[in-house]
């Protein structure tokens, strides 16, 4: 019975991965190749501030303020939505404040300071005679970052990606508030859901004999998707590393 729980796993980090990592690395570019040192620095502490707040505090977040003020969101779009064959399948009636997709969003909140932090640090080692050749090419800012710092600092960016998904798929308190504890496998992303660390936090406790012995199950299963995690995350960066050592 541990794929309704592996679903809900894979959906909120899918989902906080896919949210996140636009934003992530807009904001890692920004603070180091366009805002001006004296405006990025405040901003650089604002974020590394927000990568340590606990995740109880965003789950209490999450259930007593976020998700109520959702659900009237939810509901609107499930209105508008219904009868379209994919769209209303996906977000269609009921909508649920706590729900898969309201876990994702509380998970892109925690994870986006954290791939921001990592991907900004590896931009910052970009070469200033890499950037400034590309100018003196005749390169706009764009092109110079597309040119000059994506092939230099990819490699870390995608591992910064990894480790965040590896910390949204093994997040357990906050999602635990606000994905609704429903252990269903369905395709609508504002129903309730279950996920991995979720049902091991909330129901280990009072858990006996066989059902204690699937919860150890799925937490080693939690722990083996995650090593799998980082072990890519792990092999990309090395890869990309390699390749500019041969460059």
């Amino acid at each position: 019975g541990a794929m309704t729980y592996v679903y809900g796993t894979v959906i909120t980090a899918a989902i906080a991965i896919i949210l996140s990592v636009p934003v992530s690395v807009a904001i890692a570019l920004l603070l180091t190749e366009v805002v001006p040192r004296r405006w990025a620095q405040p901003i650089v502490y604002l974020i590394d501030l927000l990568a340590v707040v606990p995740s109880v505090i965003w789950g209490l977040w999450g259930i007593l303020v976020f998700a109520p003020w959702l659900q009237h969101i939810y509901a609107s779009i499930a209105s508008g939505l219904n009868g379209i064959p994919v769209l209303g399948s996906l977000f269609g009636p009921p909508a649920s404040g706590a729900s898969f997709f309201t876990a994702g969003l509380i998970l892109a909140f925690m994870i986006t300071p954290i791939v921001t932090s990592l991907s900004r640090e590896v931009i910052a080692t970009v070469p200033a005679i890499d950037k400034e050749g590309a100018y003196a090419l005749g390169a706009t800012r764009l092109e110079m970052i597309r040119g000059a710092v994506w092939p230099h600092s990819q490699g870390g960016i995608v591992g910064a990606i990894m480790l965040g998904l590896g910390r949204a798929m093994g997040e357990t308190i906050a999602v635990a508030l606000v994905i609704g504890a429903s252990p269903v496998i369905t395709s609508h992303l504002f129903a309730a859901g279950y996920s991995m660390p979720a049902v091991i936090a909330n129901q280990f406790g009072e858990a006996s004999g066989e059902f204690r012995s699937a919860l150890i199950g799925l937490g080693v299963l939690l722990f083996v998707i995650t090593i799998a995690i980082n072990l890519i995350a792990r092999g990309v960066v090395e890869r990309s590393a390699r390749r500019k050592r041969g460059a």
